[in-house]
């Protein structure tokens, strides 16, 4: 029994020693551009200090207004705010009447739709370029944003459904009896009690609009209009040798993100226990 108790001992010990390392080793780049955004050039370049010697904090204001980074933030809040919302609109109705409306051709055209998931984005840029130009949404906020929710309907239908699903229908049910509509069901009782599964979908969205750089890449040419991901790539090409201005740069568009993610991270634990991820 001892023996036993000493290997498990043993075997924790390596486990977590090997995830300390991990852990380490992912969070010390992060560490490390957050160090260099708050030095001066030389600094950088001279001494290979953990921590800055004077806080350069006027750094992050030039990052902002100088190289115009603040724009691309606005730009992305807009896209992420926007984007999500309407995912999380349409997808739940859509899963809703999935889960609880009987129509002809209703399993057909679910499994047709999820389909979509397993076409990569790079596959569809040629198609998706020419659409966008014959209806004039090339370069637009609209067209990058339209990109954005009919790239993402699919996987939100795929997390909704199974959960709408699930919900007892007695409680639909007594709501039809006591008067109220399909549509009142789905808003006061559907949606409230969905809350885990559409936590997940917000944070899984959040992410990836706020991170995405391909589509933007392909759809936006103005600097005005440009997301942060894709704003970076301007901006790195431009203070490509201000290493402290770019590094501000690289935490500005990073750290918004995480916070998000560390804020709200538990619910993604309560959709999946919640039998949001059920097939």
């Amino acid at each position: 029994m001892n023996s036993f108790k000493t290997k498990k001992q043993i075997l924790d010990f390596i486990t977590h020693a090997i995830l300390l390392v991990v852990a380490v080793t992912c969070i010390f780049p992060v560490f490390w551009m957050l160090s260099s955004s708050l030095k001066t050039q030389e600094e950088i370049f001279t001494k290979m200090t953990l921590f800055p010697e004077v806080w350069q904090w006027g750094n992050y204001v030039d990052a902002f207004i100088k190289a115009e980074f603040g724009m691309y933030f606005l730009n992305s809040v807009i896209y992420t705010v926007v984007g999500v919302s309407a995912i999380v609109l349409i997808t739940s109705m859509a899963a809703y009447g999935f889960a609880r409306l009987e129509f002809w051709g209703k399993n057909f055209l679910f499994y047709l739709l999820i389909s979509t998931l397993l076409i990569p984005i790079p596959g569809v840029f040629v198609p998706l370029y020419l659409l966008l130009k014959k209806l004039a949404l090339l370069d637009t906020r609209t067209g990058l944003l339209l990109c954005y929710i009919s790239g993402a309907l699919a996987f939100g239908l795929f997390l909704l459904r199974s959960f709408f699903e699930d919900l007892p229908k007695e409680i639909e049910e007594a709501a039809l009896i006591d008067g109220c509509s399909r549509f009142g069901i789905y808003w006061r009782i559907a949606l409230p009690l969905a809350k885990p599964a559409i936590a997940t979908l917000v944070i899984l969205q959040c992410l990836a609009i706020w991170n995405e750089f391909l589509l933007a890449l392909v759809v936006l040419q103005d600097k005005a209009k440009m997301p942060i991901q894709r704003g970076l790539m301007v901006f790195q090409g431009t203070f490509i040798t201000d290493y402290p201005l770019l590094m501000a740069g690289l935490t500005i568009a990073t750290i918004p993100i995480v916070i998000i993610y560390l804020l709200m991270q538990k619910h993604i634990v309560k959709g999946i226990a919640a039998g949001a991820l059920k097939g």
